[in-house]
């Protein structure tokens, strides 16, 4: 059986927590699911207090990071934050969490950026330690990267064992965490280096590749997960051009990876949202049916509300 859709949004260019607080409910009056933040160093509000601020000026639109980046904050730390939101939000907050990918943030501030097999190897160490401070009791720790001795964390999060978890990459290893730990597995393009996106991770073949490796992970816990995508490289687009828009797609990426996808590549991705908001519907629909992928993140409500409006809960 199919699940529900549902949709994550958010709002980068807010002034005040009024502000805020208005295009949240606008949101969740819509029937988006979840308002949710990434964690960069950018210009940007950072997720917490931003988080916290929705949850305060909200009644049900959950919450979550989209997604914390592992390497800025240790894991108990994190998991204070994250259990204070779960309980001021009455039980409305994702876990959403992933191993960090944007070098230029950690050269700013003076961060390693360390190979990516010791991030995963660092994000699956933090994901144990967070449900170990959510769960009753004091707990240990021993690992490569973090040590916890006797620790007794507090507040405790009102959602147990334990809120649901969101863990995204674009990597196998990343992947088959997810489909270990989480209840949500964000479905995300693969990063060279430099920070730029791998364009053959974009295409239809490749998300089935990783929902392959999520699916080995899993095991029976598979036909629990929810899959989600998020448009990256190009933004949501609602045209009625969409051949003339796809070969704009495949213009840029030739330009700035040297990568030949064909327009029926660009069209069909999992990650290029673009068209008529009935074409667009249609997209959703058949990436839901034919390959599991039920959660979107619709960051552009004025020109994607319709679309959530018609499919949202269905």
């Amino acid at each position: 059986m199919s699940k529900p859709f549902t949709f994550l949004s958010n709002a980068f260019d807010v002034s005040s927590a009024r502000e805020l607080g208005e295009r949240a409910r606008a949101a969740q009056d819509l029937g988006i699911t979840t308002f949710a933040l990434p964690d960069h160093l950018l210009a940007q509000p950072a997720p917490v207090p931003y988080l916290a601020t929705v949850a305060a000026l909200t009644e049900r639109i959950r919450i979550a990071a989209f997604v914390h980046n592992n390497d800025l904050r240790h894991p108990a730390v994190l998991a204070q934050e994250l259990a204070t939101l779960d309980l001021l939000s009455e039980g409305r907050l994702d876990v959403a969490i992933g191993a960090g990918w944007n070098e230029s943030e950690y050269v700013a501030i003076g961060l390693p950026f360390d190979p990516i097999r010791v991030r995963q190897a660092r994000l699956a160490e933090s994901v144990a330690v967070v449900k170990g401070c959510f769960g009753t009791g004091a707990f240990s720790f021993a690992g490569e990267h973090y040590t916890i001795t006797d620790y007794d964390a507090q507040p405790k999060p009102v959602q147990q064992p334990h809120p649901p978890f969101f863990i995204g990459g674009g990597g196998r290893t990343t992947l088959e965490l997810a489909g270990r730990e989480a209840q949500t597995v964000g479905l995300a393009p693969r990063i060279l280096r430099g920070g730029r996106p791998d364009p053959r991770s974009f295409t239809w073949a490749a998300t089935e590749e990783k929902i392959g490796w999520v699916r080995e992970a899993a095991g029976d816990r598979f036909d629990e997960l929810t899959f989600n995508v998020y448009p990256s490289f190009w933004p949501a687009t609602v045209t009625n051009d969409l051949q003339g828009e796809a070969e704009k797609v495949v213009a840029e990426l030739r330009q700035r990876g040297g990568v030949e996808l064909t327009v029926t590549e660009v069209i069909e991705s999992p990650h290029v949202h673009i068209g008529s908001h009935d074409r667009l519907v249609e997209k959703f629909t058949e990436l839901r049916e034919r390959l599991g992928i039920s959660s979107f993140l619709v960051a552009d409500l004025d020109q994607l509300g319709p679309v959530v409006e018609r499919l949202a809960g269905t």
